[in-house]
């Protein structure tokens, strides 16, 4: 499954979040979050940006750690399309 579960579990881990504390600030059941962090399922795009949004509400850091992991590249400034290309591809 996804990255957002891999990078909600590594910060929740980090920075001492509980699911359950994730999960109210969200106003979800815990169950969402732990499939999530279990990579059962992956959270849509609209409920991504909610997860940043509570996480910046328990802590800004997590918050912008999540950013981070979840979109990596893309988070520091690097839409070069061709970066992940690999050498001397022609398609």
């Amino acid at each position: 499954m996804g990255r957002a579960g891999q990078a909600l579990k590594r910060i929740l881990e980090k920075y001492g979040i509980s699911q359950n504390s994730l999960a109210v600030a969200l106003g979800v059941e815990r169950g969402s979050v732990y499939r999530w962090v279990h990579e059962i399922r992956d959270p849509n795009a609209e409920t991504v940006v909610e997860i940043v949004t509570a996480l910046r509400d328990i802590n800004p850091s997590a918050a912008e750690a999540f950013v981070q992991l979840y979109l990596g590249d893309v988070a520091r400034g690097n839409l070069d399309p061709d970066s992940d290309k690999q050498e001397g591809r022609t398609d």
